[in-house]
């Protein structure tokens, strides 16, 4: 027997997550490219790796992906330099490379894994429309009885998504993601650095109206608190400073 054996942090049959950011897309309303955000991929894998989970990343067409650039610890304009976790990850070869060679999510077997988490970043919001396949393994885990999670406007998916009887899944369910008050703040800085018209918003539409108007319960912590809420099986983290409060919740959704 090896130590490796013996590890409790690394039990015989671990729990499986589906880890899932966007693919590249390019911004309907200010023409930029857009991605996934890093701190929502890094941080719910260093939760749960540190569990002793097993993740897989995948995306919804596969291929490689990319970051929104402000996410990204090395960028210039200096948003995340103090994210570590995200440091620690893009300079792991072995992990970088699995989001430069992303499974598509057709791939995901459902029999396999106890649970599926959404990324978010800007990416989601113009390409999880179309991510049918997407919007399928979400419904199909959270019918299971497995856990269905999302954070940020990763939490978009929640505008598509349908259970087996044509009802929204988010009808009736308490959920959060990011909020209009983020929203406000994102607009008002690109305007502020002349990077937008005044009046141009950032988002083609918002996740916080359009859930409620499908009648879930939205709600949120406050402008960039590190927030998630879990309403039975279905998880929800309120924006890039909830990975690791929405990753919790799965591992207390699951039991450890």
């Amino acid at each position: 027997m090896s130590l490796h054996d013996t590890n409790p942090r690394q039990p015989a049959q671990p729990k499986r997550i589906a880890l899932v950011i966007a693919n590249p897309a390019v911004s309907t309303t200010t023409g930029w490219p857009v991605g996934f955000w890093w701190s929502e991929l890094s941080h719910p894998y260093h939760v749960f790796t540190e569990a002793g989970y097993a993740v897989e990343i995948f995306s919804p067409a596969g291929g490689r992906c990319e970051a929104d650039a402000m996410s990204d610890p090395n960028d210039a304009s200096g948003y995340s330099r103090h994210d570590l976790i995200s440091q620690g990850f893009i300079h792991t070869p072995s992990l970088l490379a699995q989001v430069q060679a992303t499974r598509p999510v057709t791939d995901i077997d459902l029999a396999h894994f106890d649970a599926i988490v959404v990324a978010g970043g800007q990416a989601p919001m113009f390409g999880f429309e179309h991510a049918t396949a997407l919007h399928t393994v979400f419904a199909a885990f959270y019918e299971a009885g497995k856990v269905a999670a999302a954070l940020c406007h990763g939490v978009a998916i929640l505008a598509y998504v349908k259970d087996s009887h044509g009802r929204y899944l988010a009808s009736g369910k308490t959920v959060t993601g990011f909020a209009n008050v983020e929203e406000d703040f994102a607009d008002q800085a690109v305007w502020d650095y002349g990077l937008l018209p005044r009046g141009t918003h950032v988002m083609p539409w918002r996740i916080e109206d359009r859930l409620k108007a499908l009648g879930a319960n939205f709600v949120q912590a406050g402008a960039w608190r590190s927030f998630a809420v879990r309403d039975g099986n279905l998880v929800t983290g309120q924006q890039n400073f909830s990975g690791e409060a929405t990753a919790r919740l799965v591992i207390e959704a699951l039991g450890r």
